[in-house]
């Protein structure tokens, strides 16, 4: 089933300029899959009718992103989506979150393992296919899985994700490139 078949209402969708630059997050009140659109609670004041944008919905098992263009009927806000946007060279187009975290569980052996002591983190972007955030240094080696919390527009979201990267920095932390293995 392509992304555009999905369902997405009651989803939350995080909403870019063309620029990337992050404008807004909200949560889809209806989709309607025979115009291809929804409508969402709240419209990013920056936006106006007839304007391009960015969409990266988190649905599961992974977000799905979709280029829109902003209608609005009556009083409600609508956002056209269309596939097939230009992507960044690297697969899947970065979109920049800076929201804090938590990584609440390890997953060893495909058995979710509770941390006595959960690791604050800071999101720095997000993908259709990952995430990066920023740890404490060591906080992570390449292969492992965990279990992610969050609040994105006051929903709740629980990533599952492995470690495909990090980078040290000068300040006592790593950034750590993931890549999505669920969303809920």
């Amino acid at each position: 089933m392509s992304a555009l078949g999905s369902d997405f209402t009651n989803h939350t969708v995080l909403i870019y300029n063309l620029s990337g630059t992050h404008l807004g997050s909200t949560i889809i009140r209806e989709h309607d899959k025979g115009a291809q659109q929804i409508q969402v609670n709240i419209m990013p004041e920056e936006l106006n009718l007839n304007d391009d944008c960015k969409l990266l919905i988190l649905s599961s098992p992974i977000p799905c992103e979709f280029q829109g263009k902003v209608k609005r009927v009556g009083g409600n806000h609508f956002i056209a989506m269309f596939q097939g946007q230009e992507k960044e060279n690297r697969g899947s187009a970065r979109y920049i979150v800076s929201t804090p975290a938590q990584i609440d569980n390890l997953i060893v052996d495909g058995k979710v393992h509770p941390l006595q002591t959960p690791v604050k983190v800071v999101l720095i972007n997000i993908s259709t296919s990952g995430v990066r955030f920023r740890a404490p240094y060591y906080s992570f080696e390449i292969g492992d899985e965990f279990q992610m919390n969050f609040i994105i527009s006051n929903s709740r979201k629980l990533i599952t994700a492995a470690i495909v990267n990090f980078v040290d920095n000068v300040d006592s932390t790593s950034d750590y490139g993931c890549r999505f293995i669920g969303i809920e």
